[in-house]
């Protein structure tokens, strides 16, 4: 579950060591994104609206494990340790999706069952990329972290997922953006 003051930081969100994904030690995770007003009146905090995503729509890979590692001897001493614990960043439904500002939408993939008293909103396709960033190297004196990429060889494969509101909700249309990175 993740709040989101809005206006704010809203299209990415920090993972704290651990990249999204769909399923972990067996279980289908799911990622709850809600965006509240960063100046709200008074001491409650509404939410303004809800994105509720299965976890492959952030991420299709199950294989990849994060694991913190480390490396003693730096600094002029030698006695300092260098912790290498990632952080990732990740887009939320918000920087990914138009049509689910101030509403609420669940996103599924497509094929998964829904009980009655939910209308489609949505299709929607992820891409995968070309590359897969593999590994990096982080040069201490210049600061520069240079990734290692390789060929994707899932590179293309389309995942479908379907937006969901509850039939008495709104019937705005749920779409991809367009959020081209530089890779």
């Amino acid at each position: 579950m993740k709040g989101l003051a809005y206006p704010g930081r809203e299209v990415n969100y920090d993972c704290n060591s651990q990249v999204p994904t769909g399923y972990h030690n067996g279980r289908t995770i799911f990622y709850v994104f809600g965006r509240y007003p960063k100046q709200p009146d008074g001491d409650t905090y509404p939410v303004l609206d809800l994105a509720i995503c299965h976890g492959d729509f952030l991420n299709a890979d199950h294989e990849y494990v994060h694991e913190n590692r480390r490396v003693r001897g730096f600094g002029s001493y030698g006695d300092i340790m260098i912790r290498d614990r990632k952080m990732y960043v990740a887009p939320t439904p918000f920087g990914l999706l138009s049509g689910v500002a101030h509403l609420h939408t669940l996103i599924l993939p497509m094929g998964t069952t829904v009980p009655a008293g939910f209308k489609q909103t949505g299709e929607l396709v992820r891409t995968e990329a070309d590359h897969l960033i593999v590994g990096y190297r982080f040069d201490l004196r210049g600061n520069v972290l240079s990734p290692r990429r390789v060929p994707n060889p899932s590179a293309g494969r389309e995942h479908v997922f379907v937006a969901w509101r509850l039939d008495h909700g709104s019937d705005q249309q749920v779409s991809m953006r367009d959020v081209s990175m530089s890779r």
